[in-house]
């Protein structure tokens, strides 16, 4: 599967959610899209639809690919403590997830661009990879000759940055410390991570 890049809206009517933040336009029509979307929010779905469905959401979500994910599904189950939980725990240790948390950038989408174009520095040092894994402790930045890009200000303007226990921001340095990996309850997103257990547990 390849990185979605069509209307966000479409997606989140599916799902039933603002998985990608909020959005007028499915408080207006919060059923799936398409000529039979009403019918089709009246069926009911099998377990292992629910179970496909919420792993598709938690991909959407996170802006990962299915290998990736499978990859990161493997690496909770090898670690201690709750599969699901580490799960959600390792997608909130990414990168580009730690950069749209500490509000650089308005979506999880941009947050990857950013460092994909070298705008993002961890610990003094550019990485340009968006699944890096940030460990606690360490120092997550705007680069220097980036901190005047109107992208990152105007995000940056309209953030709470006390929003995440997790995390830790310094205005005057446009950087933030990742404290450590969040408590499931801190955990936002809207997610049954135990269905997605099941679903590979088959």
């Amino acid at each position: 599967m390849a990185r979605y890049i069509g209307p966000k809206s479409k997606i989140a009517r599916k799902f039933g959610e603002p998985i990608y933040g909020p959005d007028k336009y499915l408080d207006r029509k919060n059923f799936p899209p398409g000529q039979h979307g009403l019918n089709k929010k009246r069926n009911k779905s099998s377990e292992y639809g629910t179970q496909l469905a919420e792993k598709q959401k938690v991909k959407y979500t996170y802006g990962v690919l299915e290998r990736q994910f499978a990859n990161l599904f493997a690496k909770a189950q090898r670690s201690k403590g709750i599969t699901g939980v580490v799960l959600l725990q390792l997608l909130e240790s990414r990168l580009d997830n730690v950069v749209y948390r500490l509000g650089i950038a308005p979506t999880r989408a941009a947050a990857r661009q950013l460092v994909l174009h070298k705008h993002i520095v961890v610990d003094g040092e550019v990485v340009n990879i968006p699944s890096y894994l940030v460990k606690a402790g360490q120092l997550v930045g705007v680069r220097e000759k980036s901190k005047s890009l109107e992208v990152i200000t105007d995000s940056l303007a309209g953030t709470n940055h006390s929003k995440y226990p997790w995390i830790e921001w310094d205005n005057a340095a446009m950087a933030g410390k990742f404290l450590n990996v969040p408590e499931r309850s801190d955990i936002p997103e809207h997610i049954e991570e135990q269905l997605i257990v099941e679903l590979y547990s088959k």
